[in-house]
């Protein structure tokens, strides 16, 4: 078994982390961890996340804040919890953009977009540890379908 296979959010099936509170569809009948979902497949995962990902949307266009990956990375994982600008930048690497672009291209969340998701893989790459030829794109592609989002089309080699 290879070590990030062993990681909370690969072995919940949880590739975010996303913490125990909406009755997720793909939730497995047992939920054994006290803090974070525990779902049937990563595809599932996927799913919630994706879905995550569009209430962020919604929730900053009606603030009038930018859906950018600062903004949401700041609310994903908040400096009270986490080393934020070190996840910021992380994500940023794996998704091909320098740290001082961030602003300059909003995520679009339309169905089928490949921003969303790129950013998404490279969140599990920090959530769970692996690296970014581990990413099951297929089963993101498939969440984000089951989602509503469409299907993003990303592949293996999303990281370069």
């Amino acid at each position: 078994m290879k070590k990030y296979e062993s990681s909370r959010g690969w072995r919940n099936c949880n590739p975010l982390n996303i913490r125990k509170g909406e009755k997720w569809q793909g939730l497995r009948a047992e939920q054994t961890d006290t803090q974070f979902c525990q779902f049937l497949s990563m595809t599932w995962g996927y799913r919630a996340a994706a879905k995550v990902m569009r209430s962020y949307d919604r929730q900053f266009r009606q603030a009038g804040t930018p859906f950018d990956v600062i903004t949401i990375l700041n609310r994903w994982a908040p400096p009270t919890e986490n080393r934020t600008t070190q996840y910021i930048s992380d994500v940023l690497r794996l998704m091909g953009r320098e740290p001082d672009d961030w602003r300059l291209a909003p995520i679009d969340t339309r169905p089928g977009r490949l921003q969303l998701a790129t950013m998404v893989a490279a969140m599990t790459c920090i959530e769970c540890g692996c690296p970014p030829e581990a990413v099951p794109v297929d089963s993101l592609n498939k969440g984000f379908l089951l989602a509503g989002m469409g299907d993003p089309g990303l592949n293996e080699d999303w990281w370069r």
